[in-house]
């Protein structure tokens, strides 16, 4: 997600953050499911199963009871009217049985139709709960399709960073639309099962005005101009949280590149802005470096997409950043780079584990990569984080357990970088970077806890590090780390 730097000299100023293979196993090819009743029973996306739960820090958003297996989302924008127009069809699981199903769907979006396995049936729409009046049973698979429109408008993001005060769809006064919506805001443009603990395939087909385009996850599968729209078909091949989707619709300029093994990778900036290709141009050295220390890029391809904003996210596979300097730097790109193993290809299943995913990319990033391509050495950068993770600890509170107003700051990525550096010491650095690729690799595109984190760290080790793990993210006090 969006990435916190540290003022080291003045005070803690919490700016951005950073989000998370390519191979044959890489790609979980799903065909697009239609809206036919008959689709419901298509094990197509049996590997989007998952165990959707309620959110302990952000408890409102999301519902246990829906597991989203694949979103098929058709929008059309219009950016004078700045009216988006959608119609969504979503292969689902009920995960218990209940007279109706539940998604996220923000009010400003005026829903037209529901229809249920082919059938027309009630809802409501109050505030963000779209509820779908229909009986369902647990384990039955279903087709939901719903049709609106509306005005997108982001939402508040709950923390008081200065990089980011809302989430999900945003638009510029010129019309062009971009998005990030950690920890929530995906249903400021489509109806969704907004938390991290349900993983879905997606396919997305954007039409706009002939002057953009639309830019999404995953592999760009047709663009074509129909009219004076230009239509776009995206396709993810591995499933993913909703936090972790992106979209941008805008003027923008399609650049290629390849990476190692034959990594296509693809380059997205604003058309007037043809210089903001070569500081991207560092992708391929970025992976490199990652590869060799947590294995294998984990999808098929990769992109890069610039738009108007102050932060990054590393939204799956299309890796999105602000066009500022600090959004577009090395560090920066590896950071985000680094959460596609964790936080995108292993996801966080509650946000109470957040640093789950920031505290290894800030680790893989910060540290590692820092200490590796610059004067510093790996001791003073992580000294300085020591001095700093006291104040965060009281301020926000442990990393597992902080101020449900206070999202992503600098306690959920120093702390746990500053734990991972003294399981490294302990675990010696060959076994502790062996471990560190093996996790995502056979946790592949599922959600996971840190109990289960800290068990399977354990057991891969040999050594017992759940006190540890215990003590640095749920203590009161601040654990000491030193220098190894």
């Amino acid at each position: 997600m969006r990435r916190v730097l540290p003022a080291l000299v003045v005070s803690l100023v919490l700016l951005l953050s950073g989000c998370g293979s390519h191979s044959s196993e890489a790609g979980l090819r799903a065909p697009t499911i239609s809206g036919d009743a008959d689709q419901a029973d298509s094990t197509a996306y049996d590997a989007a199963v998952s165990r959707p739960q309620e959110d302990t820090v952000y408890p409102d958003v999301g519902d246990p009871g829906v597991d989203a297996l694949h979103y098929d989302l058709h929008l059309s924008w219009d950016p004078q009217g700045e009216l988006l127009t959608g119609d969504e069809t979503v292969l689902l699981r009920a995960t218990r049985t209940a007279d109706h199903l539940q998604l996220d769907l923000a009010h400003q979006l005026n829903v037209d139709h529901v229809w249920l396995d082919g059938r027309s049936v009630s809802f409501t729409h109050q505030a963000k709960d779209l509820v779908v009046e229909a009986p369902v049973s647990a384990g039955d698979r279903h087709v939901l399709q719903v049709t609106y429109a509306g005005t997108p408008e982001p939402v508040a993001a709950p923390t008081d960073r200065g990089d980011f005060s809302t989430t999900g769809w945003t638009t510029t006064d010129s019309g062009t639309v971009w998005t990030m919506q950690e920890p929530y805001g995906a249903y400021s443009w489509y109806a969704v099962n907004d938390q991290p603990s349900d993983k879905a395939f997606y396919d997305l087909t954007i039409d706009a005005p002939q002057a953009m385009v639309g830019v999404a996850n995953g592999t760009l599968v047709s663009r074509t101009s129909v009219g004076d729209r230009t239509v776009t078909h995206w396709n993810l091949p591995e499933p993913a949280a909703s936090y972790l989707i992106t979209i941008a619709i805008g003027p923008y300029t399609e650049t290629h590149d390849t990476g190692p093994h034959g990594l296509p990778i693809t380059y997205w900036t604003p058309s007037d802005r043809p210089d903001l290709v070569k500081a991207l141009r560092y992708t391929p050295e970025a992976i490199a470096y990652l590869e060799k220390k947590v294995g294998r890029y984990p999808f098929p391809t990769v992109g890069m997409l610039v738009v108007p904003g102050n932060s990054a996210m590393e939204t799956q596979s299309m890796v999105t950043l602000g066009m500022n300097r600090y959004a577009l730097s090395h560090d920066v790109v590896v950071h985000e780079l680094a959460h596609q193993w964790y936080g995108d290809e292993v996801t966080p299943d509650d946000w109470s584990d957040l640093w789950m995913s920031e505290g290894m990319a800030t680790y893989l990033a910060e540290a590692s990569w820092t200490a590796d391509h610059s004067p510093q050495v790996l001791p003073t950068i992580l000294r300085e984080w020591s001095f700093m993770a006291p104040g965060l600890r009281r301020q926000y509170g442990p990393p597992a357990a902080y101020q449900p107003g206070s999202f992503a700051e600098g306690n959920a990525y120093y702390i746990p970088a500053l734990m991972w550096d003294t399981i490294r010491q302990r675990l010696g650095d060959a076994t502790f970077w062996r471990v560190a690729a093996a996790w995502p690799r056979s946790h592949r595109f599922t959600s996971q806890d840190r109990d289960a984190l800290a068990a399977w760290w354990s057991k891969r080790s040999g050594q017992d590090l759940t006190p540890l793990f215990h003590q640095w993210l749920l203590g009161a006090t601040q654990p000491a780390w030193h220098a190894g």
